[in-house]
């Protein structure tokens, strides 16, 4: 069992910058792939960026340039970093693991960005 606990989101402007913070309850190296997952009202819930035990890193192609996502293994948490940010980035965002097969999902946090 992994407990994931997001924190960072909020409201921005356009343009602005955030930081959202996964913590897992585990060490993230016996962790297979983690990622952060977005959802709009109305919208299926899409993939933002996954990055591996190995430390290789992939992205939607909507946020990249713009997003990235990184780890402090000492803390077990994962970051995404939010630059530029557009309306069209406001969503709840929701952290992600995989290990051993089985599918782990944080409880979400609020990003919304107001144009």
């Amino acid at each position: 069992q992994v407990q994931l606990v997001e924190s960072g989101g909020g409201l921005v402007q356009a343009g602005g910058s955030l930081r959202l913070s996964c913590t897992a309850s585990i060490s993230i190296f016996s962790i297979g792939r983690m990622g952060w997952y977005r959802q709009a009202p109305g919208k299926q819930r899409e993939l933002v960026a996954t990055l591996t035990r190995s430390n290789s890193t992939n992205y939607a192609d909507s946020v990249k340039g713009r997003f990235t996502i990184s780890r402090d293994v000492a803390k077990n948490t994962v970051y995404l970093q939010m630059n530029s940010l557009k309306p069209e980035d406001t969503a709840v965002y929701y952290c992600n693991a995989v290990s051993w097969g089985y599918d782990y999902w944080g409880q979400g946090t609020q990003v919304t960005v107001s144009s």
